[in-house]
């Protein structure tokens, strides 16, 4: 799958006029996609009414130290998994205080795949009014291939979910 800047763009153009309908304001929390999640938000001008902030944390230790994510979680089952998605998502929603937050954790590559969790693996987190939410994508391609994959998605699930929770 190609990810090309302007299907990202209109993404954050749809999930800005939904939040700004809402009212809401939106957190990220990020480790594979090191901050183009924040960025392909705070491109857009306007983006300040409704982005409150963003973290990159891209160690364990980061996760814990920011977002609160219990290190007994990420030591059980790893930092790429749903569960540790979730508890970013959780942990930067609770922090920043803010309606909803996204989370994205995952194996870039070129390096770093196990059978287990293979290059292209990537958890997502989404914490709403509804709670949480999560899910994983499995992407090809080179390592800023996945990393743009990963951001179009974790902008994708928001939507729907706003969508969902609209009717």
């Amino acid at each position: 799958m190609t990810t090309s800047t302007h299907d990202i763009a209109v993404r954050v153009r749809t999930l800005a006029t939904l939040l700004r309908r809402r009212e809401y304001k939106l957190a990220t929390a990020e480790s594979c996609t090191g901050g183009l999640v924040a960025g392909a938000l705070t491109a857009l001008a306007g983006s300040s009414a409704w982005f409150d902030r963003g973290w990159v944390t891209y160690s364990n230790a980061a996760k814990s130290e920011a977002l609160g994510v219990d290190s007994s979680l990420i030591a059980d089952q790893g930092a790429v998994s749903e569960a540790v998605a979730a508890a970013m998502a959780g942990g930067a929603r609770a922090t920043a205080n803010v309606d909803l937050a996204l989370a994205v954790t995952g194996i870039a590559g070129p390096d770093g795949g196990s059978p287990e969790k293979p290059v292209g693996t990537v958890c997502f987190g989404w914490a709403t009014p509804a709670g949480l939410h999560t899910e994983t994508q499995h992407f090809t391609g080179d390592r800023q291939s996945i990393r743009e994959q990963s951001v179009a998605y974790a902008l994708a699930g928001l939507i729907a979910l706003l969508m969902d929770e609209s009717g």
